[in-house]
């Protein structure tokens, strides 16, 4: 019994939430790189940092490392942490599973991507309480921006809670 609670767990953390479709047609060699963080859904693992990125490498075995940082203004320290993402299914799907301790593995859905040029992305984790805005760049335009807020909107996200991460301001903190 408590193998099976635990197998249910470890799926409701993966799954997509209901009415939501990854990206398919998905080219993770091309989302290989670093992402911004431009707004995202509030999480004690987050909090309070700024410049906050994730970097992904394409490993030869087809899973990603996932490197993921963000600035603590108030100690002036970078934190970080490294996992390592497979994909649940077809590897143009951009749905994966992220472990940063195991056995706990997190879902990554990529829901909305700027096809054309990889220039940004929606990300939800397993349920609506995880989202978030990434670019390439520090910025986006507003009305890119506002592209994307209405998609995550259409699809009951609360993004009434969305939170503009801080980039830059680092001057602050050097000696």
């Amino acid at each position: 019994m408590a193998l099976a609670l635990a197998a249910v767990l470890l799926v409701a953390c993966t799954g997509v939430p209901r009415g939501v479709e990854p990206v398919t047609g998905f080219d993770v060699t091309r989302y290989d790189g670093t992402w911004y963080s431009i707004m995202r859904l509030d999480h004690r693992f987050e909090r309070g940092l700024t410049n906050v990125s994730a970097t992904y490498r394409l490993r030869d075995d087809g899973t990603v490392d996932v490197h993921n940082r963000g600035f603590d203004p108030d100690t002036c320290r970078w934190n970080a942490i490294d996992g390592r993402a497979r994909f649940q299914g077809s590897t143009d799907t951009a749905s994966l599973s992220v472990t940063f301790f195991w056995p706990i593995h997190g879902g990554y859905h990529v829901f909305a991507l700027d096809k054309d040029d990889y220039q940004w992305a929606a990300v939800s984790g397993p349920t609506r309480g995880y989202l978030w805005i990434l670019a390439r760049e520090t910025t986006l335009p507003e009305d890119t921006l506002d592209e994307i807020i209405a998609k995550a909107a259409s699809l009951d996200y609360p993004v009434d809670e969305l939170i503009r991460v801080e980039h830059g301001g680092l001057e602050a903190c050097d000696p």
